[in-house]
C-alpha cells in the first residue's frame, strides 16, 4: 500500500463504484461529487450530514449556477437541477441518439459556458467527444477519442487542458477570446513512455495542473510548462479528480474508484487540508434568458422540469 503524503485523510466514507466530478460551491461553502455508475450526486451538509440524489440515468460532472441550482451533465443530457426541490430542467440532449456512450468529465468555463466529454459505455476507443455549452447552444469541439478528461482552464483564460486517459496524453489547446478553441491542441504531457494515465484535473492560483492518476494512487502537479513539481500518494489505486474548495480554497479534494480497486479504501473520497498553494473559485455556469426562464418556469410548476 502507498502510504499517503500531504496528510491525506478519509472525507466520506460512502463507497463510489466511479467516484469524479468534484465540486466546490463557492456560495454554498459544499462540496458536490458523484458516483456516476450508482446514478448518484453526493454532498455533506456544513453541519456534516450526508447528502445524495438518485438519477434514473448516469451523471457525471456539474457547474454550479446559483446557490441553488447546478448544471449537471448525464449520460442523455445537460440539465439544470433545483438542490431544494429536485425539480430537473432539460436544457439540451447530450448523445441522446446513441445508448452506447454517457458523460464523463467536465467544468464551467471562465466565460460562463461549460465543458463536457462524452465516452464509450465500454470504454472503447474512438467514440468520445468534447462539447462546449455556451450562450444555449451545445457544439462539438473535438471527436474520435478514448475518455476525455481533465478539463480545466488556464488563470489567464489563454487555454484549456484535457485529456485522453486510453492515449495517455494530455493536450493544451488554446482559446480565443470568447472562449472558443484556436488553433490546433498541443501536447501538453505525453505518459504514454511510462505507461500511466491521466484522470481528472485542476488548475491552482498559480496556473499549475492538478492530475489525478488512474491506477497508479496519485495527483500529480505540473507546471505550466508540463514538468512535475510535487505530488500526492493516497491509499487507493483508482484516483480519479481533484479539486480545491474550502473558505480558503486550500483544500484539495480527492475522488477514487471502487471498481478495478482491491484497496480496502477504494471509491471514498479524500481531503488533503492547509494546501501550499490556493485554488481559483469556480466560475458559475451562465444561462441564457430563454433557459432561465424555463428553470424559472419549473420552479413555478413542479412537474414541468421533471
Amino acid at each position: 500500500m502507498t502510504v499517503p503524503s500531504h496528510d491525506a485523510r478519509i472525507y466520506d466514507t460512502r463507497i463510489c463504484r466511479l467516484g469524479e466530478g468534484p465540486l466546490w460551491h463557492p456560495r454554498r461553502g459544499q462540496l458536490f461529487w458523484f458516483d456516476i455508475l450508482g446514478g448518484r450526486l453526493l454532498s455533506r451538509s456544513p453541519a456534516g450530514e450526508d447528502l445524495s440524489w438518485l438519477f434514473p440515468e448516469m451523471v457525471s460532472a456539474a457547474g454550479w449556477v446559483d446557490d441553488d441550482h447546478l448544471l449537471i451533465a448525464s449520460e442523455r443530457a445537460l440539465f439544470v437541477f433545483d438542490l431544494e426541490t429536485g425539480n430537473r430542467t432539460d436544457l439540451a440532449a447530450l448523445e441522446a441518439d446513441d445508448p452506447l456512450t454517457r458523460s464523463n468529465d467536465g467544468r464551467a468555463d471562465p466565460w460562463g459556458g461549460f465543458w463536457i466529454g462524452t465516452m464509450a459505455k465500454t470504454g472503447a476507443p474512438g467514440h468520445g467527444a468534447i462539447y462546449r455549452w455556451y450562450g444555449g447552444r451545445l457544439e462539438r469541439l473535438r471527436g474520435g477519442m478514448g475518455i476525455p478528461n481533465a478539463i480545466c482552464f488556464a488563470p489567464d483564460r489563454s487555454a484549456a487542458w484535457y485529456a485522453d486517459t486510453s492515449d495517455a496524453v494530455i493536450w493544451r489547446q488554446p482559446l480565443d477570446a470568447a472562449g472558443w478553441p484556436e488553433g490546433a491542441p498541443q501536447v501538453f504531457v505525453d505518459l504514454r513512455p511510462e505507461g500511466i494515465h491521466p484522470d481528472g484535473a485542476v488548475v491552482d492560483a498559480e496556473g499549475c495542473l492538478w492530475n489525478a492518476r488512474w491506477g497508479a494512487g496519485q495527483v500529480v502537479r505540473y507546471s505550466p510548462e508540463g514538468k512535475v513539481i510535487d505530488s500526492i500518494a493516497l491509499p487507493v489505486a483508482q484516483t480519479t479528480c481533484p479539486a480545491f474548495g474550502g473558505t480558503d480554497l486550500k483544500s484539495l479534494y480527492v475522488t477514487s474508484a471502487a471498481d478495478g480497486d482491491t484497496s480496502p479504501d477504494a471509491g471514498l473520497t479524500w481531503l488533503v487540508a492547509d494546501m501550499a498553494v490556493t485554488g481559483l473559485p469556480e466560475p458559475r455556469v451562465v444561462l441564457p434568458r430563454v433557459a432561465l426562464s424555463r428553470v424559472v418556469l419549473a420552479q413555478e410548476m413542479p412537474e414541468a422540469g421533471r
